[in-house]
């Protein structure tokens, strides 16, 4: 059965001088200031679009790998997953990175990183995000 999120956004005023206001409407957990200088100079309090697509592609790919895990019959105690999205103005997102460290008893640090490998591709918001170089640090913890 498929779902559907929804986020809202409203912005008034120009690009470097406006603001605007996203509102994650499905789950309703708020509403959250972005601005142009909080997307291309310090964030100040306020999110980006780089940031929402990083906050979705950590959780997207810990939930691949520890389903990835499971299935090859060694679940995860725990997994850590931090993604570093880059924003060059003027060119858009240029890289991400995706740090993982897990605790998988029983598991050699090879077959983690295998297991990472294979949640990266596998993960959906990795899809949807074709044609953006991925990169990935994966360890044992």
């Amino acid at each position: 059965m498929a779902t559907t999120r929804k986020a809202t956004t409203h912005w008034e005023g120009t690009l470097f001088e406006g603001a605007g206001q996203v509102t994650l409407e499905s789950s309703g957990l708020g509403t959250y200031d972005v601005s142009w200088p909080s997307r291309a100079e310090e964030a100040n309090g306020k999110t980006s679009p780089e940031e929402l697509i990083a906050a979705a592609h950590s959780a997207c790919f810990s939930m691949a790998l520890s389903n990835g895990l499971a299935k090859a019959g060694s679940p995860a105690t725990s997994l850590d997953t931090s993604a570093d999205v880059e924003f060059t103005p003027g060119t858009g997102i240029t890289g991400i990175k995706l740090t993982v460290r897990g605790v998988v008893d029983g598991m050699s640090n090879e077959d983690f990183v295998a297991a990472a490998e294979g949640a990266k591709t596998g993960c959906p918001v990795s899809q949807a995000l074709t044609g953006t170089t991925i990169t990935l640090d994966a360890a044992l913890a």
